[in-house]
């Protein structure tokens, strides 16, 4: 089967969504623009022609890695990994303004520990915000709603069980609200301590985020965008998700810890572009 394969990623291996992979050919013709799926893969279905190419990889707060390949004959073309280094210029917060969340280019995931030796993950795929970066940073906010029902494992019928009373309770507490009031600067530059308020299933915790600034960048629609990582780590019992099972040897079928995964694009204004 023809098509493009590659993986993009930073220097400690860590997988770049939404990077974007340009292919030029030997005349300077761009011949091929895919972007990265959320576990830093291209996949395109695209076929080569065989012969040489310029191969680009480009994601915000990055230095593009250009790199040269060849197509076979057979149409398909096999990058390999591309890494990217980050810029060492970056800032350390974007530009003082808003900027609205894009839920098309961005991922919230959760992953819990499955009879104590291998995990689960899950997404929710319905969710948007804002952060309004101050013109001191610390004083930054950050506001954030998911739809509870939104979430997807991969398994429906382990989803319907989420949804249910014994874990989300989405009929009774539809949204997930993530609510910051300031920042706290941290002994990196790029990296920063949000302090929030998360409400679930009808309790509201404190919970920190630990944020990684990936800088700034323009786009295909003419605005400006900003990228975030950041993790977090929750207990269940802290927002009264207590259902479990015990299997053999006392061992919890759930874990009781979920750890949460943030990869976020913002665009500079109050609304996000058509397109």
């Amino acid at each position: 089967m023809a098509g493009v394969r590659a993986q993009i990623r930073t220097g400690d291996g860590r997988a770049l969504p939404h990077a974007v992979l340009t292919v030029t050919d030997a005349d300077g013709a761009r011949v091929l623009r895919a972007e990265a799926d959320g576990d830093g893969a291209v996949r395109s279905e695209e076929a080569l022609p065989p012969g040489p190419y310029t191969v680009v990889a480009t994601a915000l707060g990055y230095a593009p890695e250009a790199v040269t390949a060849q197509a076979p004959s057979s149409g398909r073309a096999e990058l390999g990994t591309l890494v990217l280094a980050r810029q060492e210029d970056a800032a350390e917060l974007p530009p003082p303004g808003v900027w609205t969340i894009d839920p098309g280019h961005s991922r919230v995931a959760a992953t819990a520990q499955h009879l104590g030796i291998s995990s689960v993950q899950g997404r929710f795929t319905d969710f948007g915000g804002r952060v309004e970066i101050a013109g001191e940073p610390e004083e930054s906010l950050v506001e954030a709603v998911i739809r509870a029902e939104s979430i997807d494992t991969g398994n429906a019928l382990r989803d319907r069980h989420i949804r249910s009373a014994d874990f989300l309770n989405v009929a009774e507490y539809p949204e997930i609200t993530y609510q910051a009031t300031g920042v706290e600067r941290t002994a990196r530059q790029d990296r920063w301590t949000v302090r929030g308020r998360l409400a679930m299933h009808g309790l509201v915790r404190d919970v920190p985020l630990d944020l990684h600034y990936l800088g700034t960048g323009p786009d295909p629609w003419g605005g400006e965008r900003a990228a975030f990582r950041a993790t977090a780590e929750l207990r269940r019992h802290d927002f009264a998700m207590t259902y479990n099972q015990v299997v053999a040897a006392g061992i919890a079928a759930i874990g009781t810890t979920l750890k949460v995964e943030l990869d976020i694009q913002a665009v500079r204004g109050e609304s996000l572009p058509e397109g």
